[in-house]
């Protein structure tokens, strides 16, 4: 695990330790702790640790899941290079519940296609990135169109969504609020699952829930 100690690296452990499995690895601020070979390797960590993911990966042969924010395209290209040899899970979030909102919006804005399109976004005050990888997922279901993100950063909010439509006699909202962090450390668990069966390739959390279209 890099990132163990954080939010939702914490999260993720508790939740592995729930079903049996056990903690082996761990690269943090306070250095690395090595207790055996990991065979899934999984970062929760910021963008400043991702090389030092890529280089564990590799060092260990390990599966990859990578739930960090913030990462830029050359990232994810990099990522692409390394599922040549690995199996790779990577995506801004890990909730089923916005895999759901990424279809409706899908729904919406094809039948909504003259509307304005508003997005927004809730998260904790300690969050760095803005607007939200989530946000941007969203975003990215809409093509080319020029739609807007409001960021907010407000106490302790693990993670709220909102797509709204609005024609000239009505509006649509598709909202997702994230209770707790937990939702996203069960997707990852899926992620784990499901790397299980794979040898290499890169995939999204989309593929994991609902497979490849």
């Amino acid at each position: 695990m890099v990132g163990n100690k954080g939010r939702l690296g914490a999260e993720v452990v508790n939740v592995f330790n729930e079903k049996g499995h056990r903690l082996v690895y761990e690269l943090d601020i306070d250095g690395e702790n090595v207790k055996d070979t990991p065979q899934i390797l999984i970062d929760c960590s910021l963008p400043a640790a991702f090389e030092n993911t890529l280089k564990t990966a590799e060092r260990f042969n390990s599966s990859l899941i990578v739930a960090t924010t913030g990462l830029k395209e050359e990232d994810i290209e990099k990522l692409k290079t390394l599922s040549s040899k690995i199996p790779v899970v990577q995506s801004f979030n890990f909730s089923i519940g916005i895999q759901v909102l990424l279809k409706l919006t899908e729904t919406a804005d094809n039948i909504l296609k003259e509307w304005d399109i508003e997005i927004s976004e809730t998260h904790h005050r300690f969050k760095k990135d803005k607007p939200s990888g989530t946000a941007l997922m969203i975003k990215n279901k809409l093509g080319s169109k020029p739609v807007s993100i409001s960021s907010f950063r407000l106490g302790n909010v693990a993670g709220d969504h909102t797509i709204t439509f609005g024609g000239l006699g009505e509006t649509i909202s598709i909202t997702h609020h994230a209770i707790s962090r937990r939702t996203f450390a069960e997707g990852i668990l899926k992620s784990a699952e499901f790397l299980l069966t794979k040898k290499n390739g890169f995939y999204s959390f989309t593929e994991v829930i609902f497979g490849k279209s």
